[in-house]
């Protein structure tokens, strides 16, 4: 079932099911809610899952031209609120691990423990911000289409592309129908958000993160030596995966996030 919290004059649509510990699954760009659907199915028998269209992406409205990550993170304690939830754990893919480090810096009281599922702390390189910038500029020219049908495979390892072909599909649906003015904005705010690597080394909050060997987006090797991990978080590598591990190796993303949830509530 599909329930509305109204943030900032915008609704933000969210899926709400299961119960006990909660856990926040927040998407990644180009991505929605429904991108989780086997794995919150699959969670839900155990924690009560919560999934947000964050601003901008799938039907969650649009709050200006600029999405900046901690607005984001304002959008997603909207949801918390709502719920009556006072602290969750949350897991974020891309995008949704930036949206989660900024809820680390700014509200860290909410968290039970953060998952930086192919994610990082950095900040944009000057590569990836000219990437970004080209795509602004695509999007404008309306070939939004094309941007969703070459960075979606992109996102699976080379060797699933043909065995996993429906997931990549239905995910490259979802990119599609993704709102244009929703995507700008997410890439500004991308673009704009600032290093959080000693946040992430001096929080006492559980942290997992979780990468893919096969990671054609984030380079696995930066993510294993570079990211300043506290004492009190653990890694695990899925060595099949590119940068959609959870529709990759969906029994392994299972088994990580169930584990660090009951091992840290």
């Amino acid at each position: 079932m599909i329930k509305t919290v109204v943030f900032e004059n915008i609704e933000i649509k969210f899926s709400d099911k299961g119960s006990g510990t909660t856990l926040m699954l927040l998407h990644g760009y180009l991505e929605s809610l429904e991108i989780w659907d086997g794995l919150a199915e699959k969670l839900s028998e155990n924690f009560r899952v919560i999934c947000p269209d964050l601003p901008g992406h799938g039907k969650s409205g649009i709050l200006g031209e600029v999405h900046t990550m901690e607005k984001l993170a304002e959008g997603v304690l909207a949801v918390l609120d709502h719920c009556g939830i006072e602290k969750c754990f949350v897991a974020g893919h891309s995008m949704g691990g930036y949206t989660g480090l900024a809820m680390l810096e700014n509200h860290s009281r909410r968290l039970n423990g953060l998952c930086l599922f192919h994610s990082h702390p950095f900040p944009d390189t000057k590569k990836t911000m000219n990437n970004r910038c080209r795509e602004i500029v695509l999007v404008n020219q309306g070939k939004k289409e094309l941007i969703s049908r070459i960075n979606i495979p992109k996102a699976f390892a080379r060797e699933n592309l043909e065995s996993l072909r429906s997931e990549v599909q239905r995910a490259t649906q979802i990119a599609i129908g993704t709102p244009d003015e929703g995507i700008i904005a997410c890439l500004y705010g991308m673009m704009q958000r600032p290093s959080r690597e000693k946040v992430l080394s001096k929080t006492n909050i559980p942290v997992l993160v979780i990468a893919g060997k096969h990671d054609d987006y984030i380079s696995y090797d930066d993510v294993a030596t570079k990211i300043p991990l506290s004492e009190n978080s653990n890694f695990v590598t899925l060595e099949n995966s590119g940068h959609i591990g959870f529709l990759e190796e969906p029994e392994k993303s299972l088994k990580a996030l169930s584990d660090f949830v009951r091992e840290n509530r």
